[in-house]
């Protein structure tokens, strides 16, 4: 008779527990819908990660907003931008040591998109110094390499730039035609000689990476060259001007004539298009973070117009169907990107992200945030030509993100080759 009252007693118990549970739910209002935040993805941050975000929010919001208009309009860059950077640890965030943050990649991750939320030319900037430059030499340099370069550019002292894109060789980076052969009358250096187009911070920069074929084996290795130890006509960087996106940032070319590389700035093992890939994919990871936070700019300033536009009888625009189908469509795309960045960091970090996640993502994001970004700029009529709403900025911005460094349809193709196992490239 006791197992069977205490089976019984069981029941009425957990009965009574669920009733109880039910009950205090209702007790409770619901939890408010954020529309800055909707899937709650602050959740997933750690406090550090936070921390570091709302450092990067508060010093993009207050230093970087108010030059971005005067900037884009000028094609005019300040390099003292990246010391700014410097100074709050913003700048190679992830390595460690060599007075680098040596955070997490989702942090990193959040500093991007604070940056990109004012502009992507500002993060493209960040970006090659961060990604490229320095997390090339961290992965691929030597120890003498390291030392020498990373605590400058930590703080923004020594600017970088990265060279891969050529005149005539785009997405088709292994026919590039910048050549590195043995100097013929300096022993222990090499002579290169090539151009190299679309480059960001090429101007002002202190140090290239740059990436040639060897003559002697064809094979691509990566070399750093100092601007100050190039000799008069072998290493010229004119600015690329009248751009129509991306004008807050400085792009140029690197051209190179005979100029002589010491041999010891050669990337010592690592050869083939891996170097340069490596690095590309830190950056694709940031650009996939940035351009939601541009996306959420559009956002938060499309919202804003909308409520304060009157139209129809005194309503503001903010109360009509369409203008909310396309405020919803934006806000579902900008958080589920978020949530797929801050995954592929986690994996990252873990040693467990596949070069193709960081395509999709990279893909994914661009496209929705210029496509979003596009549709919302509907919104604002003929104010959107303006260049004081800030709109068309970012839509001119997140064109030339969904293009470089990967552009959409090579990343379709990549994605095509990792389920199929064919290769539609060639």
């Amino acid at each position: 008779m006791f197992k069977p009252v205490c089976r019984h007693a069981t029941r009425q118990l957990a009965a009574a527990t669920r009733s109880a549970a039910i009950g205090s739910r209702h007790l409770h209002a619901p939890v408010p819908f954020d529309w800055k935040d909707p899937l709650g993805s602050n959740n997933m941050f750690t406090e550090e990660e936070l921390a570091i975000s709302e450092t990067a929010e508060s010093y993009c919001q207050e230093r970087m907003l108010p030059r971005v208009l005067e900037a884009y309009r000028n094609e005019e860059y300040d390099k003292k931008i990246l010391e700014e950077m410097g100074e709050l640890g913003l700048l190679g965030a992830t390595i460690k040591g060599y007075d680098c943050a040596g955070v997490s990649s989702v942090a990193s991750g959040l500093i991007t998109r604070a940056v990109e939320r004012v502009d992507s030319g500002y993060r493209s900037g960040m970006s090659v110094q961060s990604s490229l430059v320095m997390g090339g030499i961290d992965e691929h340099g030597t120890q003498e390499m390291k030392e020498k370069y990373l605590p400058g550019m930590a703080k923004g002292k020594i600017l970088g730039c990265f060279g891969l894109t050529e005149p005539n060789h785009g997405s088709d980076p292994g026919s590039m035609e910048t050549t590195a052969k043995p100097h013929p009358s300096k022993k222990g250096y090499f002579s290169i000689s090539g151009a190299k187009t679309w480059i960001t911070n090429s101007p002002i920069a202190d140090v290239m990476l740059v990436w040639a074929k060897l003559q002697e084996t064809g094979k691509i290795r990566g070399f750093l060259i100092d601007r100050d130890q190039c000799p008069p006509g072998t290493l010229e960087t004119p600015a690329i001007k009248n751009k129509n996106g991306l004008r807050a940032s400085i792009t140029g070319m690197i051209q190179l004539d005979e100029c002589p590389v010491p041999e010891a700035n050669m990337f010592p093992n690592v050869e083939g298009l891996k170097g340069p890939f490596s690095c590309l994919n830190s950056a694709r990871y940031g650009i996939a973070w940035g351009t939601m936070g541009a996306l959420e700019d559009c956002i938060a300033r499309t919202r804003e117009y909308a409520l304060e536009r009157k139209q129809f009888k005194g309503n503001p625009v903010a109360k009509y169907q369409l203008v909310q189908k396309k405020l919803a469509d934006a806000t579902t795309d900008a958080a589920y990107g978020i949530v797929a960045a801050t995954q592929a960091g986690r994996l990252k970090d873990e040693g467990k992200l596949a070069p193709e996640m960081i395509s999709m993502i990279k893909r994914q994001n661009c496209d929705r945030a210029l496509v979003n970004a596009r549709v919302l700029q509907e919104v604002f009529g003929g104010n959107a030509v303006s260049d004081e709403y800030g709109i068309g900025r970012h839509v001119a911005n997140l064109f030339v993100t969904q293009t470089y460094e990967g552009q959409s349809d090579i990343h379709a193709l990549i994605l095509g080759r990792a389920i199929t196992g064919l290769q539609a490239f060639c």
